[in-house]
């Protein structure tokens, strides 16, 4: 069936077909080197299936584009699988015997059993190895030399059966190899838009493939310019940087990556111990992209590693062979251990001193492209220190890659690049940092009840640039506090609060009633009305015998609420203050940020 608008062929192929394009290379199945997540009982699951004749899914494949070699002549694509990765990598290992990579990054062998008495398949285990009834392995089937008369005399003769029903049996067994899948052929000149609507409307799942599923997937299948080994680079970083103890089984598993210089460039990461960033493969792709082709849309990069002239409209050979090259070079610029430890640093001396405090992964992303970057312009590094910490802030002020970012990154890469950074620092400062927005607009983003709200880590961060202690802390820090999961307490206890008609959760969990303290102050605390525990915090700065926190001078209290952004009129409130004080703590909490941006 062909559709000549829809640019796509439905065909079906055999199991056995499917099979030899691996082996000759005819597609391209990056997840062949990737950990198999598929539970060995779902490869015995697809085995009935295929034996019962029942239908397995559709396989996706989207072929290369056609490419213009140097000498004018034309290179046919390679077919990307976009869908069926792993029933692939089933078949594969189950029937032609072939190690899959586990999630430790093993290879191991998953064995199929068969009962052709039963016809029933399992999953090889020792009570298995026992039983005569079973074939314990049914790879050993499907190889050439395999001779099912003599088998079937054997096992006939071990088990009492027919020989002839047995026989028929393994005939109908190894018939699997030309049971049909359905196959969907895409061609190469669909965009990716149309290709991902393509994949959800057939996927039964509703899973959603990235514009970097599809990247990593083109860049794999190019052995030519290394795309597998930047692959590689990329999957092992992110893995060994969530599981560093798999070092030694990587190196097992991939020898020869192992002896590669990008391997030595990565695995430094088995031992960082920081996780403020951790970046998946979709975070160092659309890194490299954005900071080494000034662009920020992932559809382009797919384009370019195809050859894609956007001029001419043709794929040529010349432009796919840069764009490997340049996405090399931002890939190990990702990994750079110095340049990943300076940023870490820019992150901590921002006040970002947990993963916590900061949820935007675009917004890190940004900053280490704009890091990298600047680097490459040979800006000076208290300069780059600098622009980097404003822009990541700033961009958490205002939201600036919230939702999709690729079109805002797209806009912002190409003026830090074309301009003076600086300068162009300041004009989005003027435009979106006003008066009216610290005033007016952050105050009223600071009216909310959602305590992961990006505007109350961005005050925490604050205090934590600022060195500041704990509400009614002498000597605890709000970084300390941080690092130790302290309290997140209600300066108008909860329970006070509902006891005196305020039962809404979106008025007593405001974050302008939320302050980070001791837990042992905290519950000194209990549920009293501030100017009741207020008072006994004055008591103790006149008789000097701390009951609620240290602070035991009047000196020390009025730091504590300065830091703290607590008006001095506290010490006296009741319920009837209640909405006055989350207005007046609003504003200060948005001053003090406001302080925090301007001295990074």
């Amino acid at each position: 069936m062909k559709n000549n608008m829809a640019k796509y062929s439905v065909n079906n192929h055999s199991v056995d077909n499917i099979i030899s394009w691996i082996s000759s290379g005819e597609i391209a199945i990056p997840e062949m080197q990737r950990p198999f997540v598929w539970e060995t009982s779902k490869v015995r699951d697809l085995m009935d299936s295929l034996y019962k004749g029942y239908p397995v899914g559709y396989l996706i494949i989207w072929k290369n584009p056609d490419v213009k070699l140097k000498d004018g002549t034309l290179s046919s694509g390679k077919k990307i699988v976009i869908d069926g990765q792993q029933r692939i990598t089933a078949l594969t290992a189950a029937i032609a015997g072939k190690d899959v990579v586990n999630q430790q990054y093993k290879k191991v062998r998953i064995k199929i059993s068969f009962n052709p008495i039963d016809e029933k398949f399992e999953v090889f285990n020792p009570a298995i190895e026992k039983d005569s009834k079973y074939i314990n392995d049914i790879s050993e089937v499907f190889k050439p030399d395999f001779n099912s008369f003599n088998f079937a005399v054997k096992y006939g003769e071990l088990n009492n059966v027919n020989p002839a029903d047995v026989s028929n049996t393994i005939t109908k067994l190894t018939a699997i190899k030309n049971n049909s899948i359905g196959v969907i052929d895409l061609d190469s000149d669909l965009d990716i838009e149309t290709v991902t609507d393509i994949f959800i409307r057939i996927n039964s799942k509703g899973t959603v493939l990235s514009q970097a599923d599809f990247a990593m997937s083109k860049i794999s299948s190019n052995e030519k310019y290394g795309g597998d080994v930047i692959r590689k680079t990329i999957d092992y970083f992110c893995h060994l940087n969530q599981r560093p103890m798999d070092l030694e089984a990587i190196k097992e598993n991939d020898k020869e990556f192992a002896k590669l210089d990008e391997f030595n460039k990565i695995k430094w990461i088995a031992n960082n111990a920081d996780d403020i960033y951790s970046p998946a493969y979709t975070d160092i792709l659309r890194v490299a992209f954005t900071s080494q082709f000034y662009r920020g849309k992932l559809s382009d990069l797919v384009n370019l590693l195809s050859g894609r002239n956007f001029e001419t409209r043709d794929y040529e050979e010349e432009i796919a062979e840069e764009s490997y090259r340049k996405l090399n070079e931002g890939v190990l610029k990702f990994v750079n251990k110095t340049n990943y430890d300076r940023y870490m640093m820019i992150l901590n001396s921002a006040g970002i001193i947990d993963s916590s405090l900061i949820r935007s992964d675009n917004a890190l992303n940004f900053g280490y492209a704009l890091f990298i970057l600047l680097r490459d312009k040979g800006i000076d590094s208290n300069k780059i220190e600098t622009i980097v910490r404003k822009w990541l802030v700033l961009s958490v002020l205002t939201g600036r890659y919230s939702g999709s970012p690729e079109s805002m990154f797209d806009y912002d890469i190409k003026r830090f690049n074309l301009n003076d950074p600086e300068e162009y620092l300041k004009t989005v400062e003027l435009g979106q940092l006003s008066d009216a927005y610290w005033d007016h607009i952050l105050p009223e983003r600071l009216n909310t009840s959602v305590s992961s709200s990006p505007y109350f880590k961005l005050y925490l961060m604050a205090q934590v640039h600022s060195h500041d202690k704990g509400f009614l802390s002498k000597d605890i820090s709000i970084e300390a506090l941080i690092a130790n999961r302290g309290d997140i307490h209600h300066l108008f206890p909860k329970k006070y609060l509902q006891n005196n008609g305020h039962n809404l959760r979106n008025d007593y969990n405001q974050i302008a009633n939320y302050v980070m303290t001791q837990s042992e102050i905290n519950i000194r605390i209990k549920d009293d009305a501030p100017n009741v525990y207020m008072k006994k915090v004055m008591d103790q700065i006149g008789n000097q015998d701390p009951y609620i926190g240290a602070i035991t001078t009047k000196e020390g209290l009025e730091e504590s609420f300065k830091q703290n952004c607590i008006p001095e009129e506290f010490v006296n409130y009741t319920v009837d203050n209640y909405f006055d004080f989350l207005h007046q703590r609003r504003y200060l909490m948005a001053q003090k940020i406001k302080e925090y941006y301007f001295s990074l």
